[in-house]
C-alpha cells in the first residue's frame, strides 16, 4: 500500500509512504514528477538506491513496516528525506569528501550504493539513530554524474 500527502497549499514538504517493498517504480515516478526530465535519470538511480536500503537493509523487506519519503523544493533546492523502521545505519565517517572513499573493498558484495549517493547528490547525511538519510541536490552548479574514471 501506498500512502501519498502531496504538498497541501502553503506548505513546502509531500509525503509518500509504503510498505517496504522492492517494487518500487510508481513511488519513483512520484518522486520524480516535478524534476527536469534532464536529472530524472541520475536521480532515479540515487532514489532508488536509498529506497532500496531503507526497505532492505533497514527494515528487511518486513511488509508490516513501512519507509517514509518527505520531499520538497526549497530555493533551488531538491531535498527528499527517507526514514525507516530498523535498528539504524551508521556509515564509516571519512575526513575526506571524495565519494570514492566510500567504495567498499572489491571483494565485498555490498556497500558500492554509498559511493553512487555521494556522486549523485549534493548532501547526503543521516541522523544520529542512523534510521533517517537526508540528500539534497542543488540545481545551480551542479556536476553531472560521470560514469567514466
Amino acid at each position: 500500500m501506498i500512502t501519498i500527502s502531496l504538498r497541501p497549499v502553503g506548505r513546502n514538504w509531500g509525503t509518500i509512504s509504503f510498505a517496504s517493498t522492492l517494487y518500487l517504480c510508481p513511488i519513483l515516478d512520484l518522486l520524480l514528477a516535478e524534476i527536469p526530465a534532464k536529472l530524472q535519470a541520475e536521480l532515479r538511480l540515487g532514489l532508488q538506491e536509498a529506497l532500496v536500503n531503507a526497505a532492505k537493509h533497514g527494515n528487511n523487506l518486513d511488509p508490516s513496516k513501512t519507509v517514509v519519503v518527505r520531499f520538497s523544493l526549497i530555493d533551488n533546492q531538491y531535498w527528499w528525506v527517507i526514514s525507516d523502521q530498523g535498528q539504524g545505519f551508521i556509515p564509516a565517517s571519512t575526513n575526506d569528501e571524495e565519494p570514492t572513499d566510500y567504495l567498499p573493498p572489491d571483494e565485498s558484495e555490498n556497500g558500492r550504493g554509498l559511493c553512487l549517493l555521494h556522486q549523485i547528490f549534493d548532501q547526503v547525511e543521516w541522523n544520529r539513530k542512523g534510521t533517517e538519510l537526508r540528500l539534497c541536490k542543488e540545481m545551480e552548479n551542479r556536476p553531472l554524474l560521470s560514469l567514466r574514471r
